[in-house]
């Protein structure tokens, strides 16, 4: 087994193979540890079933101040509905209630163990499965006209996620790369963020408790941009790979 395999889990299908399963306890969701795949084959599934989805706004300055904001004094976070994910591949579906949809790169952090108020910076470390891609498609009009960011982040297919898991990245040094059919859109790395992951770990946990299987979304870096019908846009995250969607217009 080579040490690539080591690193990753993932959820699967294949012909042979229709769903990967794993010891609960280690892998929530039912991913699979350690076994050859062969990628021409092998449908990579969402690989993670949470049940929440925490995601941070305005932590990239850059990304602030093209939006017209500030840094937050503290860090802020909202709520995707799980409803929302969908894995590579997936198209990613423009609702006719907006009409300015943008993409959002950004890295996603899974959680291994419960995380609840009083967590130090080492457990909110020790909590964390691995990192995987995201992508927090906004309908932007939508955000600019509600007070808060539910409608705008919840449509159905506005959260993919995937295409796996990196386990035991090093959480101070990750680079997220956002393309829009093939032309580079977004690039952002972890120590251009305002607060950094452990840091939002342990202040999300003060509030809700965050159990094995949930994910977090780390903020997105500048260069936020619209998708149109036809668009293929790719996620890239440090040692993950490539979370890859195409974009279609609602039809019928």
């Amino acid at each position: 087994m080579g040490a690539a395999q080591l690193e990753f889990a993932a959820c699967c299908s294949t012909a042979s193979h229709p769903k990967a399963s794993g010891p609960p306890e280690t892998l929530p969701g039912g991913w699979e540890f350690g076994r050859d795949l062969d990628r021409s084959t092998a449908t990579f599934l969402l690989p993670v079933s949470p049940s929440k989805i925490v995601a941070i706004g305005r932590n990239y300055a850059e990304h602030a101040r093209e939006l017209g904001n500030e840094v937050p004094p503290e860090p802020l976070f909202f709520l995707k509905a799980p409803s929302a994910m969908i894995g590579p591949n997936v198209p990613i579906v423009l609702p006719p209630e907006s009409q300015r949809v943008e993409h959002e790169g950004e890295i996603a952090i899974v959680l291994r163990h419960r995380l609840r108020r009083g967590a130090s910076a080492d457990e909110a470390r020790d909590a964390v499965l691995g990192v995987t891609c995201a992508n927090d498609v906004t309908a932007r009009d939508l955000q600019k006209k509600d007070v808060q960011f539910t409608r705008a982040k919840g449509f159905d297919t506005f959260c993919p996620l995937g295409p796996a898991i990196r386990l035991g990245a090093d959480l101070e040094d990750l680079e997220v790369v956002t393309r829009v059919n093939g032309a580079e859109r977004q690039r952002g790395h972890t120590r251009m963020m305002a607060y950094p992951i452990v840091d939002l770990l342990v202040y999300v946990s003060r509030m809700m408790t965050l159990e094995p299987g949930d994910v977090m979304l780390t903020g997105t870096p500048s260069g936020v941009g619209p998708l149109v019908d036809g668009d293929r846009v790719e996620v890239e995250v440090s040692g993950v790979g490539v979370l890859a969607n195409p974009v279609e217009a609602l039809r019928g």
